[in-house]
C-alpha cells in the first residue's frame, strides 16, 4: 500500500474509533466512557487488558481503542499537604501525538479512576499555561502563555505540567485517570471531536516524610518551590541517560531574609552583602552520608550567573544523606571549605553539615534542598517533604530567583503578609512562601 494510503488509512480508522468513543462517552447524558483502560500508561490494545474473556469470544479486550494520542508520565504522583491547607499531587503527564495530522487539545479531566468521578479539570488559558510543546515553538522563559493550546505536531509530545489538588488535605484517590478532550483534523473532512481516557496511574500510598529545618532560625524565602508555579525547579525537564526527567521538581531554594525582608544590603557584587550567606546548613533528619564534595569555588561572577559547570559540578560543593529505603537528602551550593562530613559519616538530626555559598550552578548564597529518590542528583526523581513546625508569615509577591536576586534594584523582596499566616506543623511551604523558622 502507498505510504499516503496508509497514512490516510490510519487516519480513517483513528478518526472512526474517535467517533465512536465520543459518542459513548456523551450518550444517554453520561460524561464517563463505557470502557477505561485500567493499566498501564495509555489506552492501548494491551494497556485496557481485563480479566476476564471478551465474553463475544473475540480476541481483543472490550473496550479497546486506537487513541489520537499516547501518553505517560514521568514520576508516581505522591501526596503531600502544602501551605494553603490542600493536598498536592504534582506530576507531568505527556501526550505524544501518534498521528499524521494536528492534535488539538482543548481539556484535561484528572479523575479518579475507580469511579471517574472528576477531581480537577483544565481547559482554555489556564491549561495553554500548563502546557510545554516539546519542539522548537515552545515559548521563552518570561514569554506569557497562549491564550489557548497551540496543536500537538505529528509525532510531537506536548507536556502537561499537572498540580492536582485535594481540598482541606483529603486523601487523594488511589489511582487516577486521565480524560483528554480534543479534535483532529482528517484530510480534506471535517474536524472530528475526540474523547478517550490515557495515562492511568498509581497514587503514592505513603505520606510524605516529615523533616526538620536544614537551616537555623529566622525568615526564609522558600523559592522556585512547588506546585503550580512554572519555576524553573518544578518544570526543569531534563533528558538524562536517555530519559525524561523531572529532577528538582520539589527542590527549594532558600534564601534568609531580614527583618526588613531584604535578601541583601550594600553590594550585590560582594559575597558578604547577602543575608542567607555563611549560614549554617542542618542535617534535616538522621542518617549516613553517601556523597560530599569540598573544594568547588563560590560564583566570581556576583550579581551575574556563572558559566554553566560541568555535570558533575552542577550541585556545587554538596552532602547527600541517606535517611530510609530510597530517601536522601541533598544538600547543596556549600561555602568551599565549609563541608564538615565525609561519606560513611553517621549525622543526627540538627548536626552542621556545612555553610551556604554560591558554589556550582549557583548565582547568589542560597542552600538547594530536596529528598531524592537516589544517591545521586543526577539522575535521580524528586520526591515531596513536609517540615515538621514552621511558621508562615507571607509571600513574595513577584517570581524572583536566584538569577535576578542580586540583579533587583534593591535588597528588598516584594513581601505581602498572609491572611491565614500563624504556626504551622507537617506541611511543606509552596512556592515563594516566607517562613519563620525557631531555634531548636
Amino acid at each position: 500500500m502507498p505510504r499516503s494510503a496508509a497514512l490516510r488509512t490510519v487516519t480513517a480508522t483513528v478518526a472512526l474509533t474517535v467517533v465512536s468513543a465520543t459518542a459513548a462517552c456523551t450518550g444517554a447524558g453520561d460524561s464517563t466512557p463505557a470502557a477505561a483502560p485500567t493499566s498501564g500508561a495509555a489506552a492501548s490494545p494491551t494497556s485496557g487488558a481485563v480479566s476476564a474473556a471478551n465474553p463475544s469470544g473475540g480476541g481483543i479486550a472490550p473496550g479497546t481503542l486506537f487513541t489520537p494520542l499516547v501518553a505517560s508520565t514521568y514520576t508516581t504522583p505522591a501526596p503531600v499537604r502544602g501551605t494553603d491547607g490542600a493536598t498536592h499531587l504534582a506530576y507531568e503527564l505527556a501526550l505524544t501525538n501518534a498521528l499524521p495530522i494536528p492534535f488539538q487539545l482543548e481539556r484535561v479531566d484528572i479523575r479518579d479512576a475507580a469511579t471517574h468521578a472528576p477531581v480537577t479539570s483544565e481547559s482554555g488559558a489556564a491549561l495553554a499555561a500548563d502546557v510545554t510543546q516539546l519542539i522548537h515553538t515552545s515559548r521563552e522563559a518570561g514569554d506569557p502563555p497562549p491564550p489557548t493550546t497551540e496543536p500537538i505536531a505529528p509525532s510531537s509530545t506536548s507536556v502537561v505540567w499537572l498540580d492536582v489538588t485535594v481540598p482541606d488535605g483529603g486523601p487523594p484517590p488511589d489511582r487516577l485517570e486521565h480524560l483528554v478532550v480534543g479534535s483532529i483534523q482528517p484530510p480534506g473532512a471535517a474536524p472530528v471531536h475526540a474523547e478517550f481516557v490515557v495515562g492511568t496511574v498509581d497514587v503514592v500510598k505513603q505520606t510524605a516524610p516529615v523533616l526538620s529545618w536544614p537551616v537555623g532560625a529566622g525568615d526564609w524565602y522558600m523559592s522556585d518551590g512547588c506546585c503550580a508555579d512554572d519555576t524553573h525547579h518544578r518544570r526543569g525537564l531534563a533528558p538524562i541517560n536517555g530519559a525524561y526527567m523531572v529532577p528538582q521538581r520539589f527542590a527549594i531554594d532558600f534564601y534568609k531574609l531580614d527583618d526588613q525582608h531584604r535578601a541583601w544590603v550594600g553590594d550585590p557584587s560582594k559575597l558578604a552583602s547577602y543575608v542567607t550567606y555563611n549560614q549554617p546548613i542542618l542535617a534535616a533528619a538522621a542518617g549516613t552520608v553517601v556523597a560530599a564534595l569540598d573544594g568547588l569555588p563560590n560564583n566570581d561572577q556576583l550579581p551575574k550567573p556563572p558559566a554553566i559547570p560541568s555535570i558533575d559540578h552542577t550541585v556545587g560543593n554538596h552532602v547527600i544523606v541517606e535517611v530510609g529505603p530510597g530517601q536522601y537528602l541533598l544538600y547543596a551550593h556549600m561555602d568551599p571549605g565549609s563541608v564538615a562530613t565525609k561519606v560513611g559519616d553517621r549525622v543526627e538530626k540538627g548536626q552542621q553539615l556545612g555553610r551556604i555559598g554560591t558554589s556550582g550552578n549557583s548565582t547568589v548564597p542560597h542552600l538547594h534542598f530536596q529528598v531524592l529518590t537516589e544517591p545521586t542528583f543526577f539522575p535521580a526523581d524528586s520526591t515531596p517533604y513536609a517540615f515538621d513546625r514552621f511558621e508562615l508569615t507571607g509571600r513574595v509577591t513577584q517570581r524572583i530567583w536566584d538569577d535576578i536576586i542580586g540583579l533587583q534594584p534593591d535588597g528588598t523582596m516584594p513581601f505581602e503578609a498572609a491572611a491565614d499566616g500563624g504556626a504551622r506543623t507537617d506541611e511543606m511551604p509552596l512556592d515563594r512562601a516566607v517562613v519563620r523558622v525557631s531555634a531548636g
